[in-house]
């Protein structure tokens, strides 16, 4: 019998439709729903898409489309309960779609609408999604702006103090996205909700303490903000942090936290004053802290039911390792980021100093042991920011803290490379001691070797290492036998201008003395040292300009340069405004001091200082930026109608050698020629650098010493030999063969003469008289005033040229010489006998010597300080002294 219906006695109403029982599978039929005036209506179909759009991502797609966003939003603000908890959902959960959050932007009214749902009388439900619309929205900057605008961040807070996990989670994780903008982080201070983000850490889950830790350290890198946690005791909070074992999984986001609270030296203090830096220190290297050595368990917050993940199983294991005497061993990711943050709390000064005292150093050389390299890598690299601390520096090489980071240069890790040779170079400057420590372990070797590494910053800090030990002479000899001469070749040519620059300096540092030059020269360092001065990059043109201050101070070095055109480089950067510097100025300068030819060409100026010595020449005035042509070349040419090359060579000819035998009695052979006494001389080391001409046949005999030839034959005869030498220079009988000027035995003579009659003069006024007299004499006697122009010099010149084939004049072969042969010629002379005079070039042919003189005192014979500049006559009166600001020595320098 079927079941009794009690029949309604209420009349139905003819205006009330009947219940129609709708079952639909099409979204847009629920969207369509969404414009009910029904509330129950409302809010089931706000369920049933919050149910369909936590589906998947498509879905979410298609309500959009469907322009179910619109009428979700104005649903969120309706005044029944339901249909805004429902709406609220729905509209959370779409908010994890792009497209959604872009619609959402458009839309003005959408986060203050959001936010209401945030406020207190709202069930936990709302607060739970919309706290997850924000956290959605917070991911694009203009929706950061709009929740700060409109007090988002309060309502977040109150989100941390629910009892609901979700809101907590949702909450937190909106704040830590808003405090990626500077002033989130100081409403969040300003709105106490630090305290609350703190109290988070100790959550029973994970996810919320590590939202939290990213907040905080988020917020931690204000200055404010790290007083006020400081003020909270937060930095002892986050050390017992790191103290529980169960949370290392979370220990680096909270070493983050610190990273950025030790930054400020009052941080530090702190946390050194509390023992929290050594129980961080003993945490992160596996030993137990000092304050539980006597109780061999963890620290107390291990204890602590709230925020334990292990459960008692967990926690009996942890006391059975320390009661057997096992650490709890840390994460390698755990002690790579403790020590980045002591790195970078070290960068300032006054913490470097709070660290040492902790004997930090001692933890970051045991960290270098560790087996995985990224930690041994983090652990170098604080080494190097500690070593910039003088006493931190001195404690690593006492505490032997190089054995480990030499053996690290060999490991196949560019990082760790990089990171071991940046603590060794920051070790090794200004610290001799720690130089001898890496020559002592053998790590120049392999240092050496780095400096064909591929990485850039591995070679630049290589090279700066092995440059700080050549500050030391007996290291620097050791580097130079190991062969860093020949391994800095490559990173010259390199492409990397730090690579440039370091090599540049490294070459400066090493490339001092006769011998390393020279092996420099022979392995083509020249020339890519030269290029670097054509680099765009200032700071390689600087290294390169100071290394080649410190490598031409030798004539070969020079030469080499100068053919290479490092003197026109050189010049076009200083008439550059932009690029010109000291340092290039100083490579210019002792450029042009170690080739005097040169330095006359350019400058028109030759010193006091400025020695003449054999191989000078004078080529005439050159334009700055004009090439300067080498003697060996000029020898090389084809006459021509241009003047002379002047040289000075007073080198003298190979003896003649008699062959004698063993008697001591000359055998019955013929007299050798002067060609062949000239190769036996070569042979024998007599004259560097002479030509063979043992095959040719020559009549000529060797002049024997008791010979009684007059010294006119035999002036002759030297000038011939003098000739077949310009020739065979000229001929170029083989590369390999060493260029050798013609030689110049007037000159020899005269330097002779004035050895014997000008340097015995008592005073040095005698002297320059003396000389004057004696220069004129040689070059066509003293000239009236006026009449230089007809004083014929150019024909006796021309013919000298056309005898020798060779526009390059040995100077004591020209006997009619106007001022600017006579000029040189005193200043050859002068330099030999030590009277300091100078060389300047006029216009025109004219040239003058300058001597710095005391005049002579009327009443006693002691000479008037200080002396006065002098211009020397050669040409009218011999020998006569002009004041420099006379007239008659203006009219001598002028036409």
């Amino acid at each position: 019998m079927g079941k009794k219906i009690k029949k309604d006695d209420k009349p139905q109403l003819d205006d009330v439709f009947d219940t129609l029982l709708v079952e639909s599978k099409q979204a847009a039929t629920v969207v369509l729903m969404l414009d009910s005036p029904e509330d129950d209506v409302l809010a089931k179909a706000c369920e049933a898409i919050y149910k369909f759009v936590d589906k998947c991502d498509e879905n979410k797609k298609i309500l959009l489309d469907l322009g179910a966003v619109d009428k979700l939003l104005k649903l969120i603000q309706n005044e029944d309960r339901i249909i805004r908890r429902n709406a609220c959902m729905a509209l959370g959960v779409m908010a994890a779609h792009a497209d959604v959050r872009k619609l959402l932007r458009k839309r003005e009214d959408c986060v203050p609408s959001v936010i209401q749902l945030l406020a207190p009388e709202e069930d936990t439900v709302v607060h739970e999604f919309s706290a997850l619309c924000l956290s959605f929205m917070c991911s694009d900057f203009s929706s950061k702006v709009a929740i700060y605008e409109q007090d988002g961040v309060e309502a977040l807070i109150r989100c941390l103090y629910s009892h609901d996990p979700d809101v907590q989670k949702n909450g937190i994780e909106s704040l830590a996205l808003l405090m990626q903008d500077y002033h989130s982080r100081n409403a969040v201070r300003e709105l106490n909700g630090l305290q609350p983000i703190l109290d988070l850490t100790k959550s029973e889950y994970a996810v919320i303490q590590e939202l939290a830790l990213v907040a905080l350290a988020r917020a931690a890198q204000d200055v404010e903000n790290r007083s006020a946690l400081r003020e909270l005791e937060a930095l002892t909070l986050l050390v017992n942090f790191v103290g529980h074992p169960e949370w290392n999984d979370l220990h680096v986001h909270a070493l983050a936290v610190l990273s950025n609270c030790l930054e400020d030296v009052e941080s530090m203090q702190l946390i050194k004053e509390t023992g929290g830096l050594v129980k961080l220190i003993a945490f992160v290297t596996d030993q137990t802290p000092p304050e539980e050595e006597s109780t061999g368990k963890g620290g107390k917050g291990g204890k602590e039911k709230s925020g334990s993940r292990k459960g008692k199983k967990g926690e009996k294991e942890d006391d059975d390792k320390h009661k057997a005497g096992e650490p709890s061993h840390t994460l390698p990711e755990v002690k790579k980021h403790a020590a980045k943050a002591i790195a970078r709390a070290a960068r300032n000064a006054e913490n470097r100093k709070l660290l040492h005292e902790t004997e930090t150093e001692k933890m970051l050389i045991l960290l270098l042991g560790h087996e995985d390299h990224s930690v041994q890598a983090a652990a170098a690299l604080a080494l190097a920011v500690m070593a910039e601390n003088m006493s931190s520096s001195e404690s690593i090489g006492q505490w032997e803290g190089f054995d480990p980071l030499i053996k690290l240069l060999k490991i196949d890790n560019p990082d760790l490379r990089e990171a071991v040779t940046l603590a060794l170079a920051n070790l090794t400057t200004s610290n001799m001691n720690n130089c001898q420590e890496v020559v002592n372990r053998n790590g120049v070797d392999p240092l050496i070797n780095l400096l064909a590494d591929s990485h850039e910053a591995i070679v630049a800090n290589a090279a700066c290492v092995l440059t700080n030990l050549a500050l030391d002479e007996v290291m620097r000899s050791e580097v130079q036998r190991l062969g860093i001469i020949n391994a800095l070749i490559g990173p010259l040519k390199s492409e990397s201008c730090t690579i440039q620059s370091k090599a540049a300096l490294a070459t400066a540092a090493f490339v001092s003395d006769a011998d390393a030059r020279e092996e420099f020269r022979l392995a083509n360092g020249i020339e890519p040292l030269t290029e670097l001065l054509k680099s765009n990059n200032d700071e390689v043109r600087r290294s390169a300009s100071w290394a080649i201050t410190v490598v031409c101070v030798d004539e070969p070095t020079a030469l080499e340069l100068s053919k290479l055109g490092c003197l026109e480089i050189l010049q076009e950067i200083q008439m550059s405004g932009t690029r010109a510097n000291r340092f290039t100025d100083a490579a210019m300068c002792k450029m042009l001091d170690c080739n005097l030819a040169a330095k006359y060409a350019l400058s028109g100026y030759l010193g006091p200082n400025n020695i003449i010595t054999d191989g000078f020449f004078d080529a005439g005035q050159l334009r700055q930026g004009s090439k300067f042509v080498t003697l060996e070349d000029y020898c090389k040419m084809t006459v021509n109608q241009k003047r002379p090359i002047l040289l000075i060579n007073a080198k003298p000819l190979p003896e003649p050698i008699d062959i004698e035998d063993e008697s001591g009695s000359k055998p019955p052979t013929p007299q050798p020629s002067d060609a062949d006494v000239a190769a036996s001389s070569s042979s024998k080391g007599a004259v560097s650098g002479k030509t063979s001409r043992t095959g040719r046949d020559s009549k000529s005999e060797v002049e024997h010493p008791n010979s009684s030839k007059s010294r006119t034959q035999k002036v002759a005869e030297e000038q011939k030999k003098a000739q077949e030498i310009a020739e065979e220079q000229q001929e170029g009988h083989s590369e390999k063969e060493v260029f050798t000027p013609p030689a110049d035995p007037t000159l020899l003579k005269y330097i002779e003469e004035v050895i014997e009659k000008v340097m015995p003069l008592p005073t040095t006024k005698e002297q320059v008289v003396g000389l004057a007299e004696f220069v004129a004499d040689k070059m066509g006697g003293s000239i009236q005033r006026g009449q230089v122009s007809n004083f014929s010099f150019e024909l006796p010149i021309s013919q000298i040229k056309f005898n020798l084939k060779s526009n390059v004049v040995p100077l004591g072969m020209i006997t009619t010489g106007i001022h600017y042969h006579r000029a040189l010629l005193f200043k050859a002379l002068a330099d030999r006998l030590a009277v300091p005079c100078s060389l300047v070039r006029g216009e025109y042919n004219r040239a003058w010597n300058e001597v710095l003189l005391a005049e002579d005192s009327d009443s006693s014979s002691n000479p008037k300080f200080p002396p006065k500049n002098y211009i020397v006559d050669l040409i009218h009166e011999p020998g006569s002294l002009l004041k420099t600001d006379s007239i008659e020595a203006s009219n001598y320098k002028k036409l």
